[in-house]
């Protein structure tokens, strides 16, 4: 159990109103920001996401966030999906929404057929489902503690977990979405592959059974420097045009950018994001690490 599990419950669902405004509020100052930021870069506003970054967060607090307009969360630890996944998928249920993965299971198509067609974890695939992403880091032996929670797990970055994600969602009768996590910062504190290995390891990562190759990650560089910043973002979506364009097998699905949060949003947006990661700016700053 990770610590701060200890002295926050995190399955609460009671909200007091003043907290329940202030996450809303949160909600509504970063869609502002986001369609300024579309609007400046002459981009359109729907293709851009807000992904509810909901690390330590309640499921009261989350609902608050999804009561506000979210349609797409992301939680850092299989841990505190295990606590709040199910509940959260009945709430969301009670307002006619469906969070994350579907719970029936079909045999597993090939990336080679129609594996987006036929895969029960997308996003997108009506106006009432709700993606629901893991967006930290995932150990091989957490594996099947997510899969039947989650549409998308952003932190792919080498080639042995990928197969092992593969192998169990074969094994499940499902197919998940992935994001190959890149480390465009060089930061050594940062994981990631190097944008050295991307193109070679999308190619192979596209090519596997009971994953989908949705897109690429990265986490900005933790620098003052905006030009530094930007160059990351818009490097990684060259790398994403590259593979998209390369016309291997099960590339074309390689759509999605996650990259900016709370602090480099904007410079995200306008170097061509699709996923914007924000915790702090719509919860307020974490009482735990």
């Amino acid at each position: 159990m990770v610590a701060y599990m200890q002295h926050k419950d995190l399955a609460n669902e009671q909200l007091d109103s003043a907290r329940g405004l202030e996450i809303r509020d949160g909600v509504h100052r970063v869609m502002d920001g986001l369609a300024a930021a579309a609007q400046r870069s002459d981009r359109n506003v729907d293709d851009i996401r807000l992904l509810a970054a909901t690390k330590t967060r309640d499921v009261g607090e989350i609902m608050a966030a999804i009561d506000a307009g979210v349609r797409l969360i992301g939680e850092n630890r299989p841990q505190e999906i295990e606590v709040k996944a199910l509940r959260l998928q009945e709430l969301c249920a009670q307002q006619g929404l469906v969070l994350g993965a579907h719970q029936a299971h079909t045999a597993a198509v090939s990336n080679h057929s129609e594996a987006s067609a036929s895969s029960l974890t997308s996003d997108s695939s009506s106006s009432q489902d709700m993606g629901f992403h893991l967006i930290g880091q995932l150990q091989s032996n957490k594996i099947n503690k997510v899969l039947p929670y989650v549409t998308t797990i952003e932190s792919v970055d080498n080639l042995v977990l990928a197969e092992r994600i593969s192998r169990r969602a074969v094994a499940r009768g499902c197919v998940v979405g992935v994001l190959l996590e890149v480390n465009e910062s060089g930061e050594a504190s940062k994981s990631g592959c190097s944008p050295e290995a991307a193109q070679e390891l999308a190619y192979a990562m596209a090519a596997m059974d009971g994953i989908e190759l949705r897109g690429l990650m990265t986490i900005g560089a933790h620098v003052d420097d905006e030009g530094r910043i930007r160059t990351g973002f818009a490097h990684l979506r060259g790398l994403r045009d590259a593979i998209v364009g390369s016309g291997e097998s099960g590339t074309a699905s390689c759509q999605e950018l996650s990259m900016g949060m709370t602090h480099d949003m904007v410079y995200a947006i306008e170097e061509g994001s699709t996923i914007v990661r924000v915790g702090t700016a719509i919860f307020g700053e974490r009482a735990f690490i």
